[in-house]
């Protein structure tokens, strides 16, 4: 997965793909500082899900807001958001069938070429709830 904007740092590898859903009634703000030379923030609407890549040992703050406040209201290690190690293999390997990725309301689902089916990759990230 490509982020185009806030790129991870070129000097290092073993970047994870996580997913975080905003399940409060409020707007987010997650941000990640503790990576040197990298900055990473957006913006997280109520019942939004937001995929990222990011390293394990990075933290995700959780700032909770009313109209010009924002207080920090959680941090969350990465490698707790992590989604299945499955996801980030396909397409790495030569000898294995390629599969697509398919991102739906419901989750996240792959399909096999070789064989047809459909096998649902979906990983609970519940962090939160008012």
């Amino acid at each position: 997965m490509a982020q185009i904007l806030d790129p991870l740092p070129a000097d290092r590898s073993g970047e994870i793909l996580c997913c975080y859903v905003n399940a409060s009634s409020k707007i987010q703000v997650v941000r990640i500082t503790n990576i040197p030379n990298w900055y990473f923030e957006r913006v997280v609407f109520p019942g939004q899900r937001l995929v990222f890549e990011a390293f394990p040992e990075a933290l995700l703050e959780i700032h909770t807001g009313m109209m010009a406040t924002a207080i920090l209201s959680d941090k969350i290690p990465c490698h707790r958001l992590r989604i299945s190690d499955e996801i980030q293999s396909f397409g790495k390997r030569e000898d294995e069938p390629k599969e697509e990725i398919t991102i739906h309301k419901s989750g996240i689902q792959t399909t096999s070429n070789n064989r047809g089916k459909i096998k649902s990759l979906m990983t609970p990230a519940l962090t939160a709830v008012d």
